[in-house]
């Protein structure tokens, strides 16, 4: 997959690499969720892990939302923390809600205070299809992004130029 250029597109700290156009935030009006709240079947294991162990699928959404500044062990383990003494992490999780929201222009309510499981599915289901791999974090979707790039430029095998 080869994306599309733009001049002025955010880098990661202390690298030239580009974040591609479809990861940029989407200025005008505001739009839609690319799935719904309750689509959580569209995505089993992911909303299987989310049930089960939510503070996981925090940490990756986090680690996405902020641009690798804070990591996915950090964010999950306070997640957890927060969940664990509290019972109140969504009012933590809201806020990267809140994020993504303002990254990609989207239309959206208090949904972590009424279904914390279904908010962090659809979001997690939001980055993979805007093209992120959550799983690998920030720094494992910027070189995956610039290996794609360097395949998509590289010249096929075994043609040279003959006179």
């Amino acid at each position: 997959m080869q994306y599309p250029s733009v001049d002025e597109q955010p880098k990661h700290a202390g690298s030239n690499v580009k974040m591609p156009l479809q990861h940029q935030q989407q200025w005008g009006h505001p739009s839609t969720w690319s799935t719904g709240l309750w689509d959580c079947s569209e995505d089993c294991c992911s909303c299987c892990l989310t049930c089960w162990c939510p503070c996981i699928t925090f940490g990756q959404i986090a680690e996405i939302a902020d641009s690798g500044s804070t990591s996915c062990g950090v964010s999950g383990a306070l997640y957890a923390l927060l969940l664990y003494f509290t019972g109140c992490a969504c009012c933590y999780s809201c806020l990267y809600r809140n994020k993504l929201r303002a990254k990609f222009n989207l239309e959206d309510c208090l949904v972590h205070c009424f279904c914390e499981c279904c908010a962090l599915s659809q979001e997690y289901r939001e980055l993979k299809n805007r093209g992120f791999d959550p799983s690998l974090g920030w720094v494992g979707n910027l070189e995956r992004q610039d290996q794609e790039a360097r395949f998509a430029t590289a010249p096929p095998m075994g043609q040279a130029m003959n006179k």
